[in-house]
């Protein structure tokens, strides 16, 4: 049987990971000609890829349809997650160049690896097999693995990557046995094939179980979620600043556009067996992750901690197992990437030179000494607690109320409580900030560089629209979850 070749239309539906791509390689192939140190010129390049990228991604939002065999849908729902992750790499490019400036180490290998990874995760939302979807899990997952320990010299950074790389390819291994399962019992990758399969009254149930929970595995590593949520805080305060706020916001967004693709797309029909599973799941990991984050010092751990908990929350809308629930999500993830990557790079720029403050007592007094920074990392502690007129509160509204749609009032009841409880460590930094003085070993902060204001006001001005103008995500999120069925 001859295949006929991709028409134009499919390159156009495969166009931002083409475009990011392109300029990964581009950036690699320049590495070696220019070895000034300090020179932004791979940022820049890196800036261009990721707009080219996201005007990509735009543009083929009008071509709504499956490329390459139909391993590829392009859709709203790969769309937002397109865009989100896009997004998310402009931002951390932008907070990188203090860092990489102050640390000497601004080389085209960092750039090129966002841009690999970034890419990975292009492909991992817009896959309709679950081959493709591996192949992007693993473009991304490799990229970050190096970005951990890209400071070579920094024995925290090469310990984060080991232990990252290690658990990460176990979780993998789970994954890909999931696949190999499911292949064997319904003689398709494709998540369409897969449905129609699970739907007929004769299907084997108990392999089918047995290949989602090995793929519910490895994709709750990838998100951070409990039981398999321990290599987290290690990884999140060993790795360099700006590659935790990646890891927090860009590899999470996707596992979660996966773990609704695969779970509403292919396994709707057997979620009696999944769901409990994933409630168990949500509720361990706000109750571990909140509990924990309590006793933290160390402000990087402590958000790594806090991700698991925000974890928990996006899986509680999972749970939902209904379109409200997957728009609740993806709502839920945009104003997180907000929130979290602006706290994170607050955190880089007060760090300073070889991360050495990055305790929550080297914030005291920030509100006096640097009052722009304090209120900027105000605005994402207060969304992050979920107070009103932020992206936290209403993304937390609309995952409660889709779980109490579904009926599952005791998991929305503990959900609002481990709400209460995550207040206290988030106000306890405001408060170091605003009510504390600082002593004479606190840093005084460097000023703010242009591209860390940048990369500090763009997240800042999402969660203040998405707070008070939600229904315009919310409608497109609503919008983009039907494609899912």
């Amino acid at each position: 049987m001859l295949i006929s070749p991709p028409a134009a239309v499919e390159y156009i539906r495969f166009l931002p990971e083409i475009i990011l791509s392109i300029f990964g390689t581009l950036l690699m192939v320049l590495n070696p000609l220019i070895r000034k140190h300090g020179s932004s010129i791979f940022g820049n390049i890196s800036i261009l890829g990721l707009v080219a990228a996201l005007l990509g991604a735009i543009y083929a939002d009008g071509q709504v349809g499956q490329a390459f065999s139909r391993m590829i849908v392009n859709d709203d729902f790969a769309n937002f997650f397109r865009v989100l992750v896009i997004a998310i790499g402009i931002v951390i490019v932008l907070g990188s160049y203090e860092f990489l400036s102050r640390e000497r180490a601004d080389t085209g290998e960092f750039h090129s690896l966002i841009l690999f990874s970034v890419a990975g995760q292009c492909i991992m939302v817009s896959s309709n097999d679950l081959i493709l979807i591996f192949i992007g899990l693993e473009i991304s997952s490799i990229a970050t693995y190096i970005l951990a320990g890209y400071l070579r010299d920094d024995r925290r950074a090469n310990e984060a990557a080991i232990k990252y790389f290690l658990l990460g390819s176990f979780a993998t291994a789970f994954f890909l046995y999931g696949i190999s399962l499911i292949y064997g019992t319904t003689g398709s990758t494709n998540l369409t094939d897969i449905h129609v399969f699970l739907s007929s009254p004769s299907r084997p149930l108990l392999l089918v179980g047995v290949s989602a929970a090995l793929m519910l595995v490895g994709l709750t590593f990838k998100v951070s979620g409990a039981p398999f949520q321990v290599w987290a805080p290690d990884v999140y305060q060993g790795a360099p600043s700006p590659v935790s706020a990646f890891l927090s916001a860009g590899p999470k967004a996707a596992a979660f556009a996966v773990f609704l693709r695969i779970f509403l797309t292919a396994f709707p029909s057997i979620s009696h067996q999944w769901w409990p599973v994933i409630w168990i799941s949500a509720l361990l990991s706000m109750t571990i992750g909140n509990f924990a984050a309590l006793t933290q010092s160390n402000i990087k751990r402590m958000l790594a901690y806090s991700s698991i908990a925000h974890a928990g929350y996006v899986l509680v809308a999972i749970t939902a197992h209904s379109d409200i629930g997957a728009a609740a999500a993806m709502f839920y993830l945009a104003a997180y990437a907000c929130m979290n990557v602006g706290a994170f790079i607050v955190v880089s720029h007060i760090a300073g030179k070889g991360e050495k403050h990055v305790g929550i007592s080297d914030f005291k007094g920030l509100g006096v000494r640097q009052p722009i920074t304090a209120a900027l990392l105000t605005i994402f502690l207060l969304s992050l607690v979920g107070v009103p007129l932020t992206g936290g509160f209403f993304g937390k509204f609309y995952i409660f109320q889709a779980a109490l749609q579904s009926n599952m009032i005791w998991l929305t009841v503990l959900g609002l409580l481990n709400s209460a409880v995550a207040a206290y460590y988030y106000l306890r930094i405001i408060g170091a900030m605003y009510m504390q003085e600082a002593v004479a070993s606190t840093p005084v902060p460097q000023p703010l560089p242009r591209s860390t204001r940048f990369a500090l006001l763009l997240p800042a001005l999402g969660t203040i629209i998405l707070g008070v103008f939600p229904s315009a995500v919310l409608d497109f999120a609503i919008k983009s979850a039907n494609f899912l069925k």
